[in-house]
């Protein structure tokens, strides 16, 4: 019980010194302890209050006296307090009313302050934001000017540097979301300006290849025109036994046209003056800063092969004029020249691999288009303007890097359809000149005449030259000519050899061997032809035979000339030779053939006027009529075969005995013939002498003895023969 009273104090001092909200720990432990603890702490508890009111009561006590002296003063200062109230009041109200205006300002001030505040923000801020508006105007300006690649540029510097400061205003995040597209109208704005670009050149291509092909033509003349003047088959006057070599005609054109390309040279325009390639760069660069220049380079590729598929592909009509070669050569040249340079000005857009594939390919389809279209030619100038513009552009497209060694093979192909052509060409000039040719010697009146054909034709004949005028040389109009167009020929072959970077060996086998196919082909089969005409006579053939033998000894003249021309001399190892001498032979056997033919025929004719009476008492006294007419006619032909070779004319003669001896023995021995009186075998025997007195006047000079003679000896016999069997029988019948 002791114990307790303690503790309770103890509680009632921690209830007393603690706070309200924490006495709750402080009771539970009263209720906590020894039963009827509760009790014994609230006696104690009524004592403890018990002692603090009689505290209070002690306290009050002691200062009630103070407590009624404040209360008796404040009555005291209530009256000075109501007036002092009143002072305030007023003096408050005409503060107040004093303070108005000031107040007014004050907050004007204050207002002004906000103002000055939001403008200098605003100047801050305008201050960060007019960088990146200035840069965005700049942007639209060069979209509007089409200074694209600058515009990506600046896009970039918005993106990178202006953008991140102004991030947070609503502008911006617009023009962040304009950027994109503003980029793609870029990107179909150059892809449109390349198109537009594409379809230029495609359209201007022909012009460029005509530039870049006047400028290789130019710098070829260049380089050649001293060469040229210096070499000696192109001098004006060159004379070898009395064969002049004139300049060719075209020399002294392509002389002016040198001195006149040389005059105007600074004014040719070159393939980056004629064509803007600044919407190829200009599209590369954008595409490239975009991050994707591969895509521009695989659209530039393609359409640029499909340009060249439409390039390479030639008119129908393309071979019937040279304007239509010239036109598909310059494209073609235009859209290598512009490849080229696209090559060297820009880094990746296309290799040389590229460039190099695709000159493969066209080079295969411009072979074949040539083949194809040449030959439909067959005006050998037009082949031979056609060989000028592939060595143009040959040359042309070599300068730029390309190989074009399949285009000189392509020229040799071509060559030998020039040759044809010319053969061709030739064989109508020969037949016009041989059908004009009246087959007549040459009648010389005087001195000029006689130099005149000396000119054109070597001659020497130094019996003739001894004659006086007027005079004839032995052979036709027909031989100069057809040795001046001889030459011709050569000349024409000659052109289409030049500039095909060949060596003088191989230009003079090409001539040796075009003139051989001239000489071997087309004028032989021209005179067999007209040997076999029907209307050519034995006088036509006379002359024929003779002109070919001139024609023969002029062949070592044709090859000097083109030893001249080709300074490639005859002795060389690998040299052909001229095949004229067996040409001139075989026309010349084919025409004896002729006359041995036409003689026969012509006796022919005179052996069926015959008109024999095998019945006839006695014989007329003389030779038939007919047989002297053959006898005659022979006489007057053989006269005219002076001029032929000696065996020529021989066995011309030779013939025409054997075979007047074979059909007057033929008309003895016919079958048919089943009588004859003596009268008769002595009218024929007339006619035998007659033939005998014939072959042993010796109408043509040469035979010894009696050869002519023995072609009647088996005439004599068969007519002998009848002779003695008649006399038998009319000695019997006696």
């Amino acid at each position: 019980m002791a114990e307790s009273l303690p503790e309770h104090e103890r509680i009632l001092q921690e209830i007393e010194s603690t706070e309200t909200a924490c006495v709750g720990p402080t009771l539970r432990s009263v209720y906590d302890d020894q039963p009827n603890a509760h009790q014994r702490f609230m006696e104690k508890l009524d004592a403890c209050i018990r002692n603090h009111d009689r505290e209070i009561e002690k306290m009050c006590n002691f200062h009630h006296q103070g407590f009624v002296d404040a209360i008796t003063e404040l009555l005291k200062v209530r009256a000075d307090a109501e007036k002092l109230k009143v002072q305030v009041t007023d003096t408050n109200r005409r503060l107040q009313d004093a303070g108005k205006e000031v107040i007014a300002e004050t907050e004007e001030i204050i207002q002004c302050r906000l103002q000055q505040r939001n403008i200098t923000t605003v100047v801050e801020k305008l201050q960060l934001c007019l960088p990146v508006l200035e840069m965005y105007s700049k942007l639209k300006e060069q979209m509007n000017v089409k200074r694209y690649y600058s515009a990506l540029k600046t896009m970039e510097q918005l993106e990178n540097i202006y953008f991140p400061r102004v991030s947070q205003y609503r502008f911006c995040q617009i023009m962040i979301e304009n950027l994109p597209k503003l980029r793609e109208e870029i990107k179909e704005i150059s892809m449109s300006d390349l198109k537009d670009f594409l379809e230029s050149i495609r359209k201007h291509s022909d012009k460029i290849g005509e530039t870049a092909m006047k400028q290789a033509q130019q710098q070829k003349t260049f380089n050649t025109g001293l060469q040229k003047q210096n070499n000696l088959h192109y001098r004006k006057n060159v004379y070898i036994n009395n064969d002049v070599i004139p300049e060719p005609r075209n020399e002294i054109v392509s002389k002016q046209n040198f001195e006149e390309e040389e005059e105007h040279e600074d004014e040719v325009l070159t393939a980056h003056d004629l064509v803007d390639f600044s919407p190829v760069y200009r599209c590369l660069h954008i595409y490239s800063v975009l991050g994707d220049a591969e895509t521009f380079e695989n659209y530039y590729r393609k359409q640029r092969r499909k340009q060249a598929r439409l390039v390479l592909q030639p008119q129908s009509n393309m071979h019937e004029t040279v304007e239509g070669y010239r036109r598909y050569f310059s494209q073609i040249v235009g859209f290598f020249v512009v490849e080229d340079h696209i090559l060297h000005v820009t880094q990746g857009l296309i290799t040389r691999a590229y460039t190099d594939e695709l000159w493969n390919m066209a080079l295969s389809k411009i072979i074949a288009v040539l083949r194809t279209h040449s030959s439909y030619c067959t005006d050998p100038d037009l082949v031979l303007e056609l060989k000028n513009l592939i060595v143009v552009f040959a040359d042309t497209l070599q300068g730029y890097g390309f190989p074009v060694n399949r285009l000189f093979d392509l020229l040799f192909e071509i060559r030998d359809q020039y040759n044809e052509t010319l053969l061709k060409k030739w064989a109508v000039v020969f037949r016009d000149i041989l059908e004009a040719d009246n087959c007549s010697p040459i009648p010389i009146s005087n001195e000029e005449e006689y130099k005149i054909v000396i000119s054109k034709f070597p001659f020497q004949d130094p019996e003739l030259d001894k004659q006086c005028f007027p005079k004839k040389l032995p052979m036709s109009q027909s031989v100069p000519q057809i040795y001046i167009q001889v030459k011709e020929f050569i000349y024409a072959s000659l052109k289409f050899s030049e500039s095909l970077h060949r060596s003088s060996t191989e230009i003079d086998d090409m001539l040796r061997k075009s003139t051989n196919l001239l000489l071997t082909r087309t004028l032989s089969s021209c005179l067999q032809n007209l040997i076999k005409k029907p209307h050519i006579g034995l006088t036509e053939l006379v002359q024929i035979i003779i002109n070919t033998t001139h024609l023969e000894q002029a062949c070592k003249y044709l090859e000097d000339f083109i030893t001249n021309i080709t300074n490639i001399s005859q002795e060389t190892l690998h040299t052909a030779r001229l095949y004229g001498l067996s040409t001139f032979k075989d026309a010349r056997h084919a025409a004896e053939g002729e006359i041995y033919t036409k003689l026969n025929q012509k006796i022919d004719e005179f052996i069926q006027l015959a008109d024999y009476d095998w019945t006839m008492v006695e014989p007329d006294g003389r030779a038939s009529g007919y047989l002297m007419d053959l006898i005659n006619f022979l006489r007057s032909t053989f006269q005219v075969f002076t001029h032929l070779p000696g065996k020529v004319a021989q066995t011309a003669c030779m013939s025409a005995c054997q075979h007047l001896s074979t059909s007057l023995m033929q008309m003895l021995l016919d079958n048919d013939l089943k009588q004859i009186s003596m009268g008769a075998i002595q009218q024929f025997n007339l006619d035998v002498i007659q033939c005998e007195l014939f072959a042993s006047s010796e109408p043509v000079p040469g035979f010894h003895g009696e050869t002519l003679q023995l072609a009647f000896i088996d005439l004599r016999q068969v007519n002998h023969s009848c002779f003695e069997i008649h006399s038998s029988i009319s000695f019997q019948g006696v």
